[in-house]
């Protein structure tokens, strides 16, 4: 999987914010929306400065603008430059400033880590604000391993985990996945190296 995505995709990988994400994929990075919006109601919670809750208000309002900016009928990345410009700017000037409330200067280094990577969704036509599509893609995965009492052993789980990817791949990609693996196992066989991923029309899932 390591090697599929340093060196096969060079699409945009939408995710949440574990670190793990940022040394796999040679493309562009979008990261989840509506999980920075939980963060923030979480820390809602328990803190009540007054820096937090004007980190929070503005941090929300810049992320409910973009959203909204990219809810436009007639949304286009190029028809919507100078504002996609000012929300970038007014991103970098959140993620800049000093914060002596702990919470604030947690997540204000996480803004600023992740600058680049928070409205890819307004720069690249086709990129949602959430991974709410890939959870749903692993969903199917999970219930399979809780109907079979688990995996039994890590590398049951590990083998679990890497062909599950493989098959929801090859079905977004409208390919039988019994057929491609079969294929491609022969194709090994036979010249000692997997074929490369099969390249279809991606389907809905």
């Amino acid at each position: 999987m390591h090697q599929f995505f340093t060196e096969a995709y060079r699409g945009t990988l939408v995710s949440d914010f574990w670190a793990a994400y940022e040394s796999v994929c040679a493309g562009d990075y979008q990261k989840c929306i509506p999980h920075l919006l939980r963060e923030l109601l979480k820390v809602d919670q328990h803190n009540h400065s007054p820096q937090w809750r004007a980190f929070g208000k503005q941090l929300r309002r810049l992320v409910r603008d973009g959203i909204r900016l990219r809810k436009r009928p007639d949304f286009t990345p190029d028809r919507y430059r100078s504002r996609i410009k000012l929300i970038h700017r007014r991103l970098c000037t959140l993620a800049d400033a000093a914060y002596h409330d702990p919470d604030a200067a947690r997540l204000g280094q996480r803004v600023s880590k992740h600058r680049d990577h928070l409205f890819t969704f307004l720069d690249t036509p086709g990129v949602p604000s959430d991974n709410n599509h890939a959870e749903r893609q692993v969903r199917p995965a999970v219930i399979i391993r809780k109907n079979s009492l688990c995996n039994r052993s890590e590398d049951g789980a590990r083998t679990q985990a890497v062909l599950m990817s493989v098959y929801r791949t090859l079905r977004l990609r409208g390919i039988d996945p019994t057929k491609a693996i079969a294929q491609a196992l022969r194709a090994m066989l036979q010249t000692g190296t997997l074929p490369a991923l099969p390249v279809e029309t991606v389907a809905d899932g």
